[in-house]
């Protein structure tokens, strides 16, 4: 029976949800998909980019949609996988496979699956928090936050795996520390439980997770490292090992009989290919800037990467550009620290105290130098990351602390392995916030406890540190309001808006247009061939542009269709009787190919 404090509890939470799906629906379908979206929808049909597994189909001078829709076999969708994204994340593929199968192809069902399980996101963290730090408060700040989380919104709109791995990384730490709570238990009460059940649900969401993102692996790995510092448990350790060699045993099935036989070639080829970018034309190679993986230039790429990580911080490396900026910053979080610790607990402070904080977060604006509202978002850092100390001594039990242990693993050691592989591969490229994004769950329970902790202290500390997280949140709200103007690099990499998507467009004009005696005439978009085996097909015409006009055209049709070799830009309708081409969309100048 529900008591009033948890009716209200349910109905905050209801309510976060209910926002969380508005936010991440909002303009779902609305621009077009990029290139890595592509992939994920020719993979999910299995079709492999550019025709290597349907030679049948564009070795000839024309072909039809109904030739392009012929049957698939389960062969062909690993052969999609492995040359549309090395082998990696075919149980993502599954599910959107699924998905498709029941709700049809749009770009708002194609992303669908990235909404809900970032809705579930939310959902997730409010029970995880609730269970395993046993308060409701943190639990729905926690979920509040990842309710409005950039991250997460920005790739519930992207239709690639990352929301579901972010998902099931989630539900296989709470599983795991469900796992270590009845171990502890029955050795207490020398009683032991059957804990098969939560063994076999670990393992499989061990399993999924890594088949749905490699990079995975860094969660699980969290877990050996508080289970190497926290279980005491022969029994319990075997028990684990067992899970991990069958859990590891299934998925190196895919590795040796799937499509993960691709990856190792592809990652040392692609390591290889941009050390050499970095080392020889790092900032024109048409990848972005690469760098060698020196240690400062690790440093100067891993700075965004952490601070993006913390709601509090996203942004403020526009501030971090000035080093009188930091200085002055650090400078003033730690007077205003100072301020707090001494008089955290002092009912009747001297009269200076009540406008110490104020006037000492005031007192840095002038001397800023550049962007002096992130400057002064940024001298509350330090007191923030006191409040949360002061909230895991003060409020976190004896038996939660080791929790905290876990989230400091968690919301590290990601970003950290990030580095580490950059370091080996001797390039800067892969340093990127989806990459390591697994700790975003965690992050917005640390930012949580600080934020309960602020709301417990008296006003004259609480309101002025209030007021500049009130300015970040504004921060933070634009930034959200850019993600749907499409115009947030770092989230959605497109600073210019995309229209809708054109294939889609394209295809609803042909079905309108097309008789019978026309033929419908595809771009040959010049493409790079940067290695023989990973990006040469079977052929040199490019195939793309025509494969995505088809995946939208009935599969029945028999519409008369060739690529012309000479056009670069233009999909034309050709009318049989008249000669007349009508085009039905320009290319040129447009962000849709190849990453342009």
């Amino acid at each position: 029976m529900y008591t009033p404090s948890s009716r209200k509890t349910l109905f905050l939470l209801s309510a976060l949800l209910i926002m969380a799906l508005a936010l991440r629906l909002y303009r779902v379908g609305t621009y077009s998909i990029y290139f890595d979206e592509k992939s994920t929808l020719l993979i999910s049909q299995s079709v492999v980019l550019e025709g290597y597994n349907q030679k049948d189909v564009f070795s000839k001078t024309y072909f039809t949609p109904a030739e392009f829709w012929k049957p698939k076999t389960f062969n062909d969708f690993i052969e999609a996988n492995i040359r549309g994204d090395i082998g990696n994340s075919p149980a993502y593929y599954g599910v959107l496979w699924v998905w498709l199968k029941i709700f049809g192809l749009s770009d708002a069902s194609l992303r669908m699956p990235s909404v809900i399980f970032s809705t579930l996101i939310v959902a997730l963290l409010f029970v995880f928090v609730r269970r395993h730090f046993k308060s409701d408060a943190l639990a729905l700040t926690s979920a509040a936050i990842a309710t409005i989380e950039p991250f997460f919104v920005a790739y519930s709109h992207i239709a690639r795996n990352y929301s579901m791995t972010f998902f099931l990384t989630l539900l296989g730490t709470h599983l795991f520390l469900l796992i270590m709570e009845r171990v502890r238990n029955a050795s207490r009460n020398s009683k032991q439980e059957s804990l098969a059940g939560l063994y076999l649900a670990y393992g499989f969401v061990f399993v999924t997770s890594v088949l749905s993102h490699y990079l995975t692996v860094t969660v699980f790995l969290c877990h050996g490292l508080y289970a190497l510092l926290y279980l005491r448990n022969s029994r319990s350790w075997v028990a684990l090992g067992l899970t991990g060699i069958v859990g590891l045993g299934l998925v190196s099935l895919w590795f040796i009989f799937g499509g993960g036989k691709y990856t190792f070639f592809t990652l040392d080829y692609q390591a290889k290919f941009y050390r050499n970018i970095a080392l020889t034309n790092p900032y024109k190679s048409g990848f972005g800037t690469i760098l060698p993986a020196t240690i400062p230039n690790i440093t100067v790429r891993a700075i965004p990467i952490f601070t993006d990580l913390f709601m509090l911080t996203n942004g403020v490396i526009a501030a971090l550009v000035s080093l009188r900026n930091v200085l002055i910053a650090v400078g003033v979080g730690a007077a205003v620290t100072f301020v707090i610790h001494q008089y955290i607990d002092v009912r009747k402070p001297p009269v200076w105290v009540y406008a110490a904080v104020a006037v000492l977060l005031l007192l840095g604006l002038p001397f800023y130098v550049f962007d002096p509202v992130r400057a002064l978002i940024l001298s509350v850092v330090l007191p923030f990351v006191y409040l949360i100390g002061r909230y895991i001594v003060e409020n976190v039990g004896r038996e939660q602390k080791p929790q905290v242990v876990m989230l400091f693993l968690l919301a590290f050691v990601p970003t950290f392995f990030l580095l580490f592989m950059a370091w080996r591969s001797g390039h800067t490229f892969g340093i990127t916030q989806r990459y390591s994004g697994f700790s975003f769950p965690y992050v917005c329970i640390f930012v949580a406890m600080g934020i309960q902790k602020l709301a417990s202290l008296r006003w004259w500390f609480s309101v002025p540190i209030a007021v500049v997280l009130l300015i970040q949140a504004g921060n933070v709200i634009q930034l959200i309001a850019d993600l749907y103007a499409d115009q947030a690099p770092k989230y959605t990499f497109f600073s210019t808006p995309r229209i809708a998507n054109p294939y889609w467009s394209s295809a609803q004009k042909l079905k309108e247009l097309y008789m019978p005696g026309d033929t419908i005439l595809y771009p040959n978009k010049e493409r790079p061939i940067y290695s023989e085996k990973i990006d040469k097909s079977f052929t040199d015409l490019s195939l793309l542009d025509a494969q995505l006009v088809n995946v939208y055209l009935p599969k029945e049709a028999t519409y008369i269709q060739r690529i012309d070799p000479v056009e670069r830009n233009r999909i034309v309708l050709v009318k049989g009787k008249t000669g007349e081409k009508i085009t039905i969309f320009d290319f040129k100048g447009k962000t849709y190919r190849y990453g342009e």
